[in-house]
Order: C-alpha cells, then sequence, then structure tokens
C-alpha cells in the first residue's frame, strides 16, 4: 500500500497560519492526527468520502481540513495557532472503512500512514 506523502509543517508564531498536504491513495476516511511529545495520538480532524468532516473540540473553528480530488491531496489549513498546537502531525488514511469517520473513533483504524511533520509555535 503507498504510504501517504506529507509536507508542509516547520515554525510557526502564536497566532499565524500554516497549511500541512498530504498526498494520498483516497480512502473512506482520511484524517491528521496530532501526537505532542510524551504524550498519546490525537485524532483533530477527518475528511470522509462523500466530504463530510469532523474536528476535536480543540481545534474547532481554527484548523479546516479538506481534499484536492485532482490533486489527491489532503489539507490541513491551521489558523490561529496556539501553544497547545505544538507536535508531529501525522496523515492518515483508512482504506478499509469498518469505523465511524469521526474524530472520536481514534487512530487504531487508520491503516495507511505518513511519516509525520513537525509543528513548532513559538511566541
Amino acid at each position: 500500500q503507498i504510504k501517504p506523502a506529507q509536507s508542509g509543517g516547520g515554525s510557526v508564531q502564536v497566532g499565524g497560519s500554516l497549511r500541512l498536504s498530504c498526498e494520498v491513495v483516497r480512502g473512506r476516511c482520511m484524517g491528521w492526527i496530532r501526537q505532542a511529545r510524551g504524550q498519546g495520538r490525537e485524532v483533530i480532524a477527518v475528511y470522509e468520502f462523500d466530504g463530510t468532516t469532523n474536528y476535536d473540540d480543540s481545534v474547532k473553528g481554527r484548523f479546516t481540513v479538506s481534499l484536492d480530488s485532482a490533486k489527491n491531496t489532503l489539507y490541513l489549513d491551521m489558523n490561529n495557532v496556539q501553544p497547545e498546537d505544538n507536535g508531529r502531525y501525522y496523515c492518515a488514511v483508512d482504506h478499509q472503512g469498518y469505523s465511524s469517520c469521526t474524530v472520536y473513533a481514534g487512530a487504531d483504524h487508520f491503516g495507511s500512514w505518513g511519516l509525520g511533520t513537525e509543528v513548532t509555535v513559538s511566541s
């Protein structure tokens, strides 16, 4: 299975914006997962094959997940970035579809993962 290919990330100041990109083989559910240093994985945004999106409360209203179907690229637009957004961000795809496509379903149903990209928020 082809792994998602991530790009973007880096350093951003508090209140700034950043875009993460991920070239994918589209699946039933695609998501962005954040892992802060020393913490577990947190699903923060998902995009279902029909265009339905779902967000963790910590990013709702600030982050937007979208898909460019022509480019097979999943995006995460991060606005008003805050210190708690520090972490490594992974793009992942669930090709099986046995689980619901919401942030509450956790990260275990994603079978194909990108390598991740670091986001560092500075004040």
